[in-house]
């Protein structure tokens, strides 16, 4: 079963991997109408098609014209031709504008029940929720008075919220959705509607249906704050992580960092509050004053730029059995965790291993066939309980239970500091309030797509702050 926003996420990467969302309409339309004519007896009927305003009224008018092949068919539509919102339904009701039957606003909607044989219900789509709103909720009574057959297109109008249509049969379009039962959706059947097999199994813009747009009225610290804590033998990671995790649109970035490079950390930007560590390296006595810090975020991203002092390592261990948000575990810190895991007990977050550091994760090697290596990285998500992104030419996402590919990116991102930068953009999402399986998969491809925009413009010169720099860019085409 699908979550209602998945099939937003499909629709968008359909249209990504070239089925655009017109053609995915068509099919839907056309396994409706194919439903109808092997369930029922449609010589001398007549159907009445219901129609919202958004590509579910859409799938409708498309159902209406093949359906118009067959018997006598009216459309009623909830609100004015004018309210239509989306533009690809508009196509398809400029298709049957003058050829069918259409009522606007339909006020006399009980007439036109009484006088139909059969009902298609293509009022509201999925991911309703609350009190239904007029003239939704109306329609909906008289539908289900009507005791007349019904046919709901994906899902049954209202599913979800307080008032729902009680239809006859429901064609699910791809899969079932989440909650459908035959009690609420009737006898399901389920439609193929020509998404590929790509939109589904990799990451692409429509995981960014996760991302959380901030409101008008929200004010500073309340979109994502995050606390790195990195640096020491290497100073340009933990800057990095927090460039990248402005960029991804956190509001705020603290750096905890040994006070060796306290000053080459926050020279980097003035955008960083930058806090100095007790020594040259993160030790144990340094997590009081780093859970207090801890105190004003949302995330923590670990381990980029630490290094893998003996006390560093047994430090990040501590931080992690401490403080209870969630984290990005990048670089050092999973060489830390790695060495006793029970650390990351009733914690959550996104471990980001490349292939080294994976195998000091499982004490195992790789295997070779990407089939063998989804399994074991599904393997250790379930065991650790945290989302694993692991890098490789195609990244691979999963937290036991559910699993994504990305193949955005290219080959010059093998530069040093690219890591950081997606360590980054997670710990940023995860700020945000975004679940860290989506911000892991969104990441991923946000982090390869504006690797690939860099390519394009420094090709195999290009440096991590390329990447950082398109980030924004990212956001602009795909949000």
């Amino acid at each position: 079963m699908l979550p209602f926003k998945e099939i937003n996420v499909l629709d968008r990467n359909s249209e990504f991997h070239g089925v655009p969302t017109i053609k995915l309409m068509e099919n839907a339309g056309e396994a409706v109408a194919n439903v109808l004519e092997k369930k029922f007896d449609l010589e001398g009927k007549k159907i009445l098609v219901i129609c919202g305003t958004g590509n579910n009224g859409g799938d409708g008018f498309v159902a209406a014209r093949y359906l118009s092949e067959h018997c006598g068919v009216q459309v009623a539509l909830a609100k004015s031709v004018e309210e239509i919102k989306s533009g690809i339904a508009t196509k398809n009701f400029a298709r049957i504008e003058d050829e069918l039957d259409i009522v606007e606003s339909a006020s006399n909607l009980g007439v036109l029940l009484r006088g139909s044989d059969i009902i298609v219900d293509a009022l509201l789509g999925i991911g309703i929720s609350g009190n239904v709103r007029e003239p939704y909720r109306s329609m909906i009574k008289k539908v289900n008075a009507s005791k007349k057959p019904v046919v709901s297109i994906d899902v049954p109008s209202g599913l979800g919220a307080d008032l729902a249509i009680r239809p006859t049969i429901t064609v699910a379009l791809h899969d079932k959705k989440e909650g459908q039962t035959k009690e609420n959706s009737g006898q399901i059947f389920v439609r193929s509607i020509g998404i590929p097999e790509e939109a589904e199994r990799y990451a692409g813009p429509g995981e960014f249906v996760y991302y959380p747009i901030p409101r008008e009225d929200s004010h500073k610290g309340e979109n994502g704050r995050v606390l790195v804590v990195g640096g020491g033998p290497f100073t340009g990671a933990p800057a990095l992580v927090g460039l990248a995790a402005y960029r991804i649109g956190a509001d705020l970035v603290h750096i905890a960092t040994p006070k060796n490079v306290h000053d080459v950390v926050a020279s980097f930007s003035p955008n960083f509050i930058v806090h100095p560590l007790s020594s040259d390296k993160l030790v144990p006595d340094d997590i009081p004053v780093i859970q207090e810090t801890a105190k004003k975020v949302e995330a923590i991203v670990v381990g980029p730029g630490l290094g893998t002092d003996a006390q560093t390592l047994e430090a990040v261990r501590s931080l992690v059995r401490k403080i209870d948000l969630p984290y990005a575990i990048d670089a050092d810190g999973i060489t830390a965790v790695a060495q006793d895991p029970t650390c990351l007990k009733n914690r959550k977050g996104v471990l980001t291993p490349h292939s080294n550091e994976f195998k000091k994760l499982t004490k195992s090697k790789m295997l070779k066939g990407l089939d063998g290596q989804i399994k074991q990285v599904a393997s250790l998500g379930k065991s650790t309980k945290f989302t694993i992104l692991k890098k490789g030419s195609t990244d691979i996402i999963s937290d036991g239970k559910r699993t994504k590919l990305n193949q955005s990116g290219n080959q010059a991102m093998t530069v040093g500091g690219t890591g950081d930068v997606l360590a980054g953009i997670v710990g940023g999402l995860i700020s945000k309030g975004v679940e860290p399986f989506n911000a892991a998969r969104m990441g991923a491809f946000a982090s390869g797509y504006a690797g690939d925009l860099a390519f394009r413009k420094r090709s195999f010169g290009m440096m991590p702050m390329d990447v950082v720099d398109e980030i924004p860019n990212v956001l602009k085409e795909f949000l």
